[in-house]
């Protein structure tokens, strides 16, 4: 997975699905770029929690998520 730049002003996250998500939406997770770090929510509770990683933890999170 890879994330897109950030295309706005900055003021508003740019969410997208990842493509690893089930195509029927039942198991769907969100990833958006702020400076400094990665958010990731569950994209059927939008105003739920977030959790949010420094790029270097998401490097090594999706490097082992390649691997296994």
């Amino acid at each position: 997975m890879s994330l897109k730049p950030p295309t706005g002003d900055g003021t508003e996250l740019e969410w997208f699905k990842s493509s690893h998500s089930n195509p029927d939406g039942a198991a769907c997770v969100e990833v958006a770029s702020a400076p400094g770090t990665v958010r990731v929510r569950d994209s059927k509770d939008r105003q739920g929690p977030q959790l949010a990683f420094g790029p270097s933890q998401w490097a090594a999170f999706v490097s082992y998520a390649t691997d296994h």
